[in-house]
């Protein structure tokens, strides 16, 4: 009998290593999830800026030319 529980004991014992094992390599895996989100939102982050920026630069120059139009035919009508 004394065997019998000595042997359940030491089942018990190493299946729980075993489980404490699989934690660790999970929280790794969780580790390694979350430093690849916030690598994938670092470079949506850099990706929207350069739109960002790219499309102000376009605006500003179709406002700079609409002003460049509007100013030449101002100069035109008041020419005698």
């Amino acid at each position: 009998m004394k065997k019998i529980l000595a042997s359940l004991w030491l089942a018990l014992l190493f299946s729980g290593l075993g489980v404490t094992a699989g934690w660790a390599q999970s929280d790794q895996g969780v580790k390694d999830d979350v430093k690849d989100a916030g690598k994938a939102t670092g470079k949506a982050a850099k990706k929207t800026a350069k739109k960002v920026k790219d499309g102000s630069k376009k605006a500003v120059n179709k406002s700079a030319e609409a002003t460049k139009k509007g100013a030449h035919k101002v100069e035109q009508k008041t020419n005698p």
